[in-house]
């Protein structure tokens, strides 16, 4: 039975607990301490401990953890043992180069079918999956067995595309239009949006930038006065 009362925050750090410890396995690293997995995650020790305390005891005091036991637990705990099906939904620039991204695969994740709107794509090819209308989206979640949904339409399409894949089944939607999806309670969704991450970035630039052109203002000055 899955817990529910894990905070969310911490299940969205499992994941990059899991991509550490793999490099660490990778490199033939044995034992790993919370202060060395949060020295490569830029978290604290006690923040490691307190995350996998939710899931179980996976170490022991001043001895570390198993790094290859530890990976396949989060493995299992994140359900990525299991091969998951993928549906794409709108076939522009992005979903294109979402489905011929070869990163997917070998982590569990099966883009096995394509949809999009444009009467024109029906019945195309793009990365040797033969692209569907949406009107053809619930036979074929029930058909495919598809487990997530990877939106890549406009905004203006967004919501009603993933209303779609709801009516369908789906509970699991990584959504890359740019707006606030809604969605029932029992459904998850990801949004990705690459220019909030900008903008968020361009908010600490600010300052930073402003800060450099203070003080670079501030020498000229001084040089001013000593000419």
């Amino acid at each position: 039975m899955m817990n529910t009362d894990i905070p969310e925050v911490v299940i969205l750090r499992l994941p990059l607990y899991a991509r550490v410890l793999s490099i660490l396995a990778t490199e033939g690293v044995q034992v790993a301490s919370s202060q060395t997995l949060a020295n490569l995650l830029q978290s604290t020790p006690a923040q490691i401990r307190k995350d996998l305390s939710y899931f179980g005891r996976f170490g022991k005091q001043g001895r570390g953890y198993n790094v290859a036991y530890l990976y396949q637990e989060l493995r299992q705990i994140l359900g990525l043992e299991i091969d998951w099906n993928i549906a794409v939904i709108g076939v522009g620039q992005l979903g294109t180069a979402i489905i011929n991204y070869g990163g997917f695969t070998s982590q569990g994740f099966h883009i096995i079918a394509a949809f999009d709107t444009d009467v024109e794509k029906h019945d195309t090819y793009v990365g040797g999956l033969k692209i569907r209308l949406l009107d053809d989206l619930e036979r074929v979640v029930k058909e495919l067995k598809i487990d997530l949904g990877i939106v890549a339409v406009p905004s203006s399409q967004g919501q009603k595309v993933i209303d779609r894949l709801v009516e369908s089944g789906v509970k699991g939607i990584l959504n890359y239009a740019p707006f606030q999806a809604r969605v029932p309670k029992g459904v998850w969704v990801r949004d990705v949006d690459p220019v909030v991450s900008l903008q968020s970035m361009t908010y600490h630039l600010k300052f930073s930038k402003h800060a450099s052109e203070q003080r670079g203002t501030g020498r000229e000055r001084a040089a001013s006065k000593q000419s």
